[in-house]
């Protein structure tokens, strides 16, 4: 069977890795979730216990989920190199490196503006506090992510790979939020730029906003996240 990737929406960092199996070019499905309803109901708990996206069943209908499990199923059976490299290189070594950095400190920096935006019921004064902290944690992480970029278009290469995939479905956040101009980090901003102008994150991008009737490169149509779950959710 061809796996099936679970995204999130609205502004999912799942994005990256729509992204990313276009990048791959081979046949997948899609699920989209909404994160702020029905990835709440008992029955998603099912699919990811956690109650997070993304969420990946594999071609055994294996339910896999966190980012860099993900990644890593992607990366083993990139045979071709498109998304990633030979695992003794030292460009699988960088791009490692930045996956792992970009999947915990520059993804958990958001995490206190996040709070703060989806508090129920409202707390303003919690609310202020949780958006001071995480602008100061987003700002760091963000000169710390622009002092690891190379001089290449991309993060690790002349093309975009695993690593762009991550990066590029967090870092929009930083718009989002309104935390800072994104100028203030110039090769970073320059890489998103790239990343935002590639077909496969343009389509990405576009079935985030609901169009998902637009043709992929691998991918072979969308299921309904009941119908996932009835036949994988454990």
């Amino acid at each position: 069977m061809e796996p099936i990737l679970l995204y999130g929406v609205p502004l999912g960092s799942s994005m990256g890795l729509v992204a990313a199996l276009e990048w791959l070019g081979k046949p997948y499905r899609l699920c989209r979730v909404d994160m702020l309803g029905e990835m709440r109901e008992p029955a998603y708990r099912r699919i990811n216990p956690r109650v997070e996206t993304p969420a990946f069943i594999t071609d055994r209908g294996d339910v896999l989920t966190e980012t860099m499990a993900i990644a890593a199923w992607l990366e083993a059976r990139d045979s071709d190199r498109r998304i990633s490299f030979d695992p003794l290189s030292r460009e699988a070594d960088r791009m490692h490196r930045l996956m792992a950095f970009i999947n915990t400190g520059f993804t958990g920096a958001f995490s206190p503006i996040w709070a703060a935006m989806e508090m129920d019921p409202p707390n303003p004064a919690m609310e202020s506090a949780l958006r001071d902290w995480g602008r100061a944690a987003v700002l760091e992480r963000h000169d710390r992510i622009e002092e690891m970029i190379g001089d290449g278009p991309f993060l690790v290469a002349d093309r975009p790979t695993l690593a762009d995939g991550l990066l590029i479905g967090v870092a929009r956040w930083l718009d989002f939020h309104e935390v800072a101009d994104r100028s203030h980090w110039p090769k970073l901003s320059a890489v998103r730029a790239r990343l935002e102008a590639d077909p496969a994150v343009a389509y990405a991008t576009a079935l985030e906003s609901g169009e998902t009737d637009l043709p992929g490169r691998g991918c072979t149509g969308h299921l309904a996240l009941a119908d996932v779950i009835g036949e994988f959710g454990g």
